[in-house]
């Protein structure tokens, strides 16, 4: 009997993957040593970033002054920096393994966060995605960590909107994501520009900010703001968007692409419905490369692609869900605005599971280590 590549990947993650209570089936493994770190609400209406053990325990709480979004960190140096949600303006630094004071910085007056960034591979420097708010062209930044993060240049986006930014493996390329949308802080979060979209995927020189590529999206995409990003291991990119035009009419909202080779949609529409909404809030990536995690929030879905054929292998149900997180081969944290934290695989197995009563999980979630 012919096994397909879809069915085998099942089966082999339903050995390695059963129900299990809180952390018993992480014990003495890599991932029970891991932690992961989420921009939060609280019911008092504070924020903070919240660092979280593998079996969803809080081990520290870092506030904000407003609500934060995505979590740049530096395994090696134990350091993040947690962003703005867009259009903020500032950021907040701290080490994941000490309790070091944070460091708070921001922007120049005349631009704005995205909510993203990325460090070089040496820790030495942070690329943040922003906005040139005078002409609406996306910049990526570049600021000095043993300066006090200081803000010592930047390189063109090469497109409008860009909002996260990745570093590839080889160290020297950026991945830039430009959705194509402009705001303003003065506008709030509206999107000033939605009938002249033009999101578009950069290849950028992180050493001298030359345009290696760049991949612009047809002419029926044109409206899928492209948003996030998430790289494997054989060189594709991952990339999650947010459909702007006529609801339900999107081509498709998860893709890949490569320097060589232009976006394409994954087939999502096995195993269930393929209605998310018209939003993807978050894609990642598994620690062996073959699955990809894309999180839908207002459907309530995290949709599980076969990397390898681009083909959903199974789509499963979490409540507002978005943050997502590789924790082993093909198991994947997973967090919800209604506090629940756990570890899944596509089999629909929860490895781990933890609901916390005053913690609202915000849109992305970063393993440390």
């Amino acid at each position: 009997m012919h096994v397909d590549r879809r069915t085998l990947l099942l089966n082999s993650l339903a050995m390695l993957c059963v129900p299990a209570t809180a952390g018993s089936a992480l014990a003495g493994t890599d991932a029970a040593a891991a932690q992961f770190v989420s921009s939060a609400r609280h019911p008092d209406g504070t924020f903070s970033v919240v660092l979280l053990a593998a079996d969803g325990r809080v081990l520290r709480d870092i506030p904000l002054s407003a609500r934060g979004h995505d979590i740049a960190v530096h395994s090696a140096s134990g350091l993040a920096v947690a962003f703005s949600r867009r259009p903020g303006t500032f950021a907040v630094a701290f080490q994941t393994n000490s309790q070091r004071q944070p460091v708070v910085f921001t922007t120049p007056p005349d631009r704005h966060f995205f909510g993203h960034g990325a460090f070089s591979t040496d820790g030495r420097l942070l690329y943040a995605t922003e906005n040139n708010i005078s002409d609406g062209v996306g910049v990526i930044g570049i600021y000095d960590v043993s300066a006090g993060f200081k803000k010592i240049g930047e390189y063109q986006s090469f497109g409008i909107g860009p909002h996260e930014v990745i570093l590839l493996a080889d160290g020297n390329t950026l991945v830039v994501a430009n959705g194509g949308l402009d705001t303003m802080p003065d506008a709030a979060r509206e999107n000033l520009n939605v009938e002249d979209m033009r999101p578009s995927l950069a290849f950028v020189d992180r050493k001298s900010g030359a345009l290696l590529q760049r991949h612009d999206l047809t002419a029926e995409a044109r409206q899928l703001s492209i948003r996030h990003l998430a790289a494997d291991p054989d060189g594709r990119v991952w990339f999650g968007g947010q459909w702007e035009g006529d609801p339900g009419s999107a081509p498709g909202l998860i893709g890949s692409f490569s320097r060589e080779t232009a976006p394409s949609f994954a087939n999502v529409t096995a195993h269930g419905s393929g209605d998310f909404k018209d939003y993807i809030g978050s894609v990642a990536v598994s620690a062996d490369g073959r699955v990809l995690a894309a999180s839908a929030p207002k459907a309530g879905r995290i949709i599980y692609v076969d990397t390898a054929t681009a083909t959903a292998i199974a789509i499963q149900d979490l409540k507002d869900t978005c943050g997502l997180a590789p924790v082993t081969a093909d198991t994947f944290a997973e967090t919800s605005g209604f506090g629940v934290f756990r570890a899944a695989s596509p089999t629909g197995a929860i490895v781990t599971a933890q609901q916390l009563a005053d913690v609202a999980f915000d849109n992305h979630l970063r393993r440390i280590g």
